[in-house]
């Protein structure tokens, strides 16, 4: 088993795609080692900016082995873990070991919410599917699955492999909760592109980032500048970066990344149904945003 130190800028890398639908390859693997080159520090697919929902399985490992090629031995690829099921989510889990991932970012399952021992009993079996180092990640509003300091605690005693917490609550507090409760046992990342500043300040030493797909040098800057404590530079920047990374937050958040990946010409719009393209006012205005972003670009 191998401990990653998981800190530092890590792309959930979008899935991109041609225009009939299948997965855009050669852009993905570029992709990847374009994120790297700007200074990120692993890639994380499959997660929920990624699409890992429309794909499926034979995809799913097909991405994450593209990925991993593309990373090299230097950059992790982390695998995201997620399925209507829990025998699926092992499955998967053990694939991407096969593929070359070499962490796992493991989810509560989809659609059914289920209680504290059914969630425990899930984690239980895919973080014991493999050796290979794993992040929780909780979003209790996209999921419905709340994963408290106490939970993450007993998963972490019971398998010496659960090494990070992404955080994606909006609660800031729950940084500083899991802190209280894990020290430094843990790494913790946050999991919201606006929520950045305020979890370094905490202790969040890693950020499982979205807008970072269109943006990697002013990702990283924000984030080097935040870990090294130079407020005053970190706060002009995520001031000016705040509008696009609040895109992260919102309901069609991989409409509006991808869509922002289009404007600096790098990506493509398309995604999969039942997501569409982004259109009319509801394009024009996003877009709004974007163009007065990247004209006052620091």
């Amino acid at each position: 088993m191998q401990k990653h130190d998981w800190t530092g800028v890590l792309p959930a890398i979008t899935t991109p795609f041609h225009p009939d639908g299948a997965i855009d390859e050669a852009f993905l693997a570029d992709h990847v080692r374009w994120l790297l080159g700007h200074g990120c520090r692993g890639i994380v697919a499959l997660g929920s900016l990624g699409e890992g929902a429309t794909l499926g399985f034979d995809e799913k490992v097909r991405v994450l082995s593209i990925c991993a090629d593309a990373a090299g031995p230097s950059a992790p690829v982390i695998a995201g873990i997620s399925g209507l099921a829990t025998e699926e989510c092992v499955r998967l889990a053990s694939a991407a070991a096969r593929a070359g991932s070499s962490g796992l970012m493991v989810l509560p399952p989809y659609v059914y919410r289920p209680d504290a021992r059914e969630t425990h009993a899930h984690f239980d079996a895919v973080i014991s599917a493999t050796p290979l180092s794993c992040m929780l990640y909780n979003n209790p509003i996209a999921y419905g699955t709340d994963l408290l300091a106490s939970d993450v605690e007993a998963l972490a005693d019971r398998h010496a492999n659960v090494h990070a917490v992404k955080e994606s609550s909006g609660d800031v507090r729950r940084v500083s909760a899991l802190r209280a409760v894990l020290g430094d046992r843990l790494s913790l990342l946050a999991g919201l592109d606006d929520m950045i500043l305020e979890a370094v300040g905490v202790g969040a030493r890693g950020w499982v980032a979205g807008l970072v797909n269109a943006l990697p040098v002013e990702s990283v800057r924000l984030f080097d500048l935040a870990c090294a404590g130079r407020a005053a530079e970190a706060f002009a920047l995520y001031s000016w970066f705040l509008p696009l990374l609040r895109f992260d937050t919102v309901m069609k958040f991989v409409q509006l990344i991808k869509l922002v990946q289009h404007a600096v010409g790098r990506g493509s719009e398309t995604v999969r149904p039942p997501r569409l393209p982004l259109s009319g006012a509801e394009r024009d205005d996003a877009l709004a945003v974007i163009r007065t972003a990247l004209a006052q670009r620091r």
